[in-house]
């Protein structure tokens, strides 16, 4: 017998729904809805507990409608719930699917839920969304006592029928409930509009606005607030509560406000936007919201501006003491009101408005006649400026206009009353947008208060600190650039309307040609001067070819060839250069900007068969040809396309100085240069050649100082040695007196012979290195010229206390000596094997050399210190890294010796980089080279370059100071 009690059970749960969907269809009204619903669920479904919320997607928040507990108390099922993120009745609400909870009582994402799940056992749940066309019109909660209770497949399905039906029913009510609530507006602006046409002052059709408005929106006030431009504040002009304001009425009931105090809500009516602000929503920010809010003493706000001609000619109000949400309905209306009035405010001014435009063509007219006509420009200025500040009621009239040598605006004209004073500094050039905003300008560029807007911002500063608080800016021109600006400036905060922008506009455009006229002048007055500058130059540098131009050679002509190719536009500039008496140029390029050119800079170009420097020499001007023209030669080294030009000029500075080059300038296709371009390109290579003869007359002189220096050193040692020598043998022969047997006799001959020898070395000096060194050629063993050397200092060694070694001609290098003694000197050979390494060379000058850098060492050492000389034999298969001189020449693979004089002594780090031999020197600055004891080392370094060796001085990591020479050892193959 259980087999027929499915069949009837089933059918028993799709009678009873379809019973309850056909009891939901037949009911309107909500509450019954809900009622029959919870009936259904509790009859149906076992559950014990059931809640049935409405949902307001305005306010985010559940309305509940009741239910059932197990308790009976059903007073929390119809409390106010406000959702918030994270919570599980807002995901539901969000998502618009069903959630399953296990054990409400633990759930921690519902917490007011939670706590009455504790209370009343409540533990498996289930929430589901009542919705209808992707809308979500409340939830259904289903609650029991057991653990994850959840509905089967059959349960569910029935369940979702009565919520989708019940969801639609909601939502049909909704929509009728909105459309009974929808006012219609067509009627009462219909009717506004025919109340407008019959009135004829402006006051009464602000008042019919006002009253239509406030009749239709029903809020605690309406105003009309009108702007005054030049006070930048809002009037309340009409009010429903007063019918008919004055600006200067004290009894005013809604306050005005300065566009200062609330400048977002200013420029949002400024671009034609309205602006709302209701029960937690605005349309402005927060800060200025609740500003405003207080300003006029209201909880809520609709305000759309009245605009006529792009200018803001006030706005209509819509006030509430209470939160309000203003429908779209309300906007449009308020919105439409008040582009009514916007059109037919202009008919009270109209015959005003007439005789303004009038007078401005004729001061637009007035212009353009003083421009045109022989009155000095001035004057035409001076008038245009009066009458400009008088109709735009403005402070200052300035006229500025771009300095592209400095950078800046300067002031061409200002005009200002009498009490004001010009203004004397220039602005800096305009920033990248601010120069993007001037070229894309159509109208005059307002700034109403200067002190918050950021644009122009380079010139705030300065303006502000002359009193300027708005202007009006103009550019002159149509061009891209704004090479001359007008700008009309007020002390205060203010506006201008769109006529007084487009009269300013027209005016600049008028005076523009003015400036046009001044710049002509100037461009014409500017190249005048230019061309006698360069004059007045070239015939300085012609009186004055000694003077010290220090600027480095290649830097110089690179710089120039720049210039010249500058003025002519030319992608291609180049230098032929060569020193007096070569055969062969060489090639210094100096601009290269297109890939069409081609230069084979290591070429040899032979100063007698190359056409281009042989046309340029028998040329006295510049000389212009076609590519075409060139011989096959020239192509060779020179790549151009085959429609290019070129222009070729010789280095020429008098008549009698030698020609060292050639300036070729070549373009991509055929020009035809202006004749002033030409005039100034042949100045500046006329310039050039002279600043080159400059240079090679500087280098000369240098090197001439720098031989004469040498020779000076060298001549005023020798004589100081010849002097030694010479007093020490005659003092040896007055010691001996008379001879007076055949020993004594022997030793007056050979004292008379040394000093025979001295004055005999004397003269050969003399003679042969009057005004220049002489090289001469000789050998000598090292261990001998070491003797030598330390035998003159002998004396300073015993003063200094100094012991002295000499390391690797044969002695053990580490071989310890006894400082006993402080003249002992340890470590010179004496045998003929010991001796046999001979050093190469001017051996006069090298001994020079070797005692300056031991007299050196020994006034740098502290007193009691040492003195090491290293020698060292180098591989002969390692070059010379000295430059040869013509003394050497051939000798750079002989084998060398490096001697090192080492000693513990204070030596300026700055001295060692000047010593340096690539280290470039500025003759003009002070430098330690340029005296002694600096000066004899730079000599002695210089002077073994010319000798075929190297002196360089650096400092050990140990602080130890070295002077490292090499010198050309005797190949005794040779």
């Amino acid at each position: 017998m259980g087999q027929p009690q499915k069949p009837i059970a089933a059918e028993q749960q799709i009678l009873s729904l379809g019973r309850v969907l056909q009891s939901l269809r037949e009911e309107d009204d909500v509450d019954v809805l809900i009622e029959t619903t919870i009936s259904y669920l509790k009859e149906e479904f076992d559950y014990r507990l059931i809640w049935i919320a409405l949902y307001d997607r305005l306010n985010h928040i559940l309305f509940g409608k009741g239910g059932i507990t197990p308790d009976r108390d059903t007073s929390f099922l119809h409390q106010r719930v406000v959702l918030s993120p994270g919570d599980l009745l807002e995901q539901v609400v969000i998502e618009q699917h069903p959630l399953g909870i296990a054990d409400l009582q633990t759930e921690i994402r519902a917490a007011e839920w939670r706590k009455i799940a504790e209370k009343l056992q409540i533990q498996g749940t289930i929430i589901l969304p009542i919705r209808y066309k992707d809308r979500c019109l409340g939830l259904l909660l289903l609650g029991s006592d057991r653990w994850g209770y959840l509905l089967t497949g059959e349960a569910k399905a029935r369940l979702m029928m009565v919520l989708g039906e019940l969801g639609a029913l909601l939502y049909q009510h909704e929509m009728h409930k909105q459309q009974k609530q929808t006012k219609r507006s067509d009627e009462p602006l219909l009717e506004l509009l025919e109340n407008l046409r019959t009135l004829t002052n402006l006051n009464q059709r602000l008042e019919a606005g006002v009253q239509a408005t406030h009749k239709f929106i029903s809020p605690n006030r309406t105003n009309v607030y009108w702007f005054d431009r030049e006070g930048r504040y809002f009037w309340c002009r009409m009010s429903n509560q007063l019918v008919k304001s004055d600006r200067n009425s004290s009894n005013q009931q809604a306050p005005g406000m300065t566009v200062q105090d609330l400048s977002d809500f200013y420029y949002a009516l400024a671009v034609n936007q309205i602006v709302s602000i209701g029960d937690a929503r605005s349309s402005l920010k927060s800060h200025f919201t609740a500003k405003l809010l207080q300003r006029l003493k209201v909880r809520s706000l609709l305000a759309a501006p009245i605009i006529w001609q792009k200018n803001l000619l006030g706005f209509l109000a819509v006030e509430s003491n209470e939160p309000r949400i203003w429908t779209e309905t309300d906007k449009n209306f308020v919105q439409s009101v008040a582009n009514l009035i916007s059109l037919v405010t202009p008919t009270e001014s109209m015959e005003s408005t007439i005789k303004q435009i009038q007078d401005d063509a004729q001061l637009t007219g007035q212009v353009a006649q003083g421009i045109y006509s022989e009155h000095d420009l001035q004057e035409t200025l001076q008038s245009c400026a009066k009458r400009v500040l008088a109709r735009l009621t403005a402070t200052r009239f300035l006229l500025l206009q771009y300095d592209p040598e400095q950078n800046n605006y300067q002031f061409i004209y200002q005009s200002q009353p009498h009490n004001r004073r010009p203004l004397t500094f220039t602005l800096n050039n305009l920033k990248e947008l601010d120069v993007q905003l001037l070229q894309r300008s159509t109208e005059a560029v307002e700034i109403e208060n200067l002190d918050e807007d950021l644009r122009f911002f380079n010139w705030r500063s300065f303006l502000l600190e002359s009193g300027v608080r708005s202007l009006l800016i103009c550019k002159c021109t149509q061009s891209h650039t704004s090479a001359a600006l007008l700008l009309i400036t007020h002390e205060t905060h203010r506006s201008w309307t769109t006529l007084e922008k487009d009269l300013l506009w027209a005016v600049s455009q008028q005076i523009g040609v003015i400036v046009r006229q001044w710049q002509l002048h100037n461009r014409t007055t500017q190249q005048q001067k230019t061309s006698q500058a360069f004059e007045q130059c070239l015939n300085i540098l012609t009186k004055t070819q000694n003077s010290k131009i220090e600027v480095e050679k290649k830097h110089l002509e690179h710089t120039a060839l720049e210039q010249i190719a500058s003025i002519l536009g030319c992608p291609l500039a180049l230098l032929l250069s060569w020193s007096p008496g070569e055969n062969l140029a060489e090639i210094i390029p100096g601009v290269i900007d297109n890939s069409q050119f081609g230069i084979f800079s290591d070429a040899f170009i032979s100063i007698q068969s190359e056409a281009l420097i042989q046309w340029a020499l028998v040329t006295e001007n510049y000389l212009t040809l076609k590519v075409d023209n060139l011989p096959p030669e020239t192509r060779k080294w020179l790549n151009t396309p085959d429609k290019g030009q070129i222009l070729v000029m010789a280095l020429r500075t008098n008549a009698d100085y030698e020609i060292t080059g050639v300036v070729l300038l070549a373009d991509y296709q055929e020009r035809r240069w202006s004749q002033q371009n030409l005039n100034a390109i042949a100045t500046l290579i006329s310039q050039l050649a002279w600043w080159r003869r400059q240079k090679q007359i500087n280098r000369l002189l240098e090197s001439t100082t720098e031989e004469l220096r040498q020779l000076n050193w060298y001549k005023h040692r020798r004589l100081e040695e010849i002097q030694r020598i010479t007093a020490l043998s005659l003092k040896q022969i007055h010691d001996l007196g008379i001879p007076a047997n055949e020993l004594t006799q022997m030793r007056y001959q050979l004292l008379l012979r040394q000093l025979d020898h001295t004055a005999t070395s004397m003269s050969g000096m003399l003679k042969l290195e009057n005004w220049q060194l002489h090289i001469s050629w000789e050998t000598m063993p090292i261990a001998s010229l070491l003797k030598r050397s330390l035998e003159r200092i002998e004396n300073l060694l015993k003063q200094q206390k100094l012991w002295i070694g000499v390391h690797g001609l044969g002695q053990p290098i580490d071989e310890q000596e006894s400082p006993k003694n402080s003249s002992l000197v340890r470590g010179v050979p004496s045998s003929s094997v010991q001796s046999a390494m001979a050093i190469a060379g001017d051996i006069v000058k090298i001994e020079l050399v070797i005692h300056e850098l031991l007299v050196t060492a020994c006034n740098r050492s502290p007193i009691g210190g040492r003195i090491d000389i290293w020698c060292r034999r180098l591989d002969a298969s390692k070059p010379s890294e000295a430059k040869q001189s013509s003394a050497s020449v051939g000798t750079e693979h002989q084998t060398s010796l490096e001697l090192s004089i080492t000693y513990n002594g204070a030596i300026e780090s700055q001295l060692l980089t000047e010593l340096h031999q690539n280290t470039l020197k500025d003759v003009l600055a002070h430098s330690k080279l340029d005296q002694p004891p600096a000066l004899h080392l730079l000599i002695c370094q210089n002077l073994m370059l010319e000798l075929g060796g190297e002196l360089n001085f650096y400092q050990l990591p140990d602080n130890r100071v070295v002077s490292r020479l090499l010198l050309l050892l005797v190949n005794h193959d040779s």
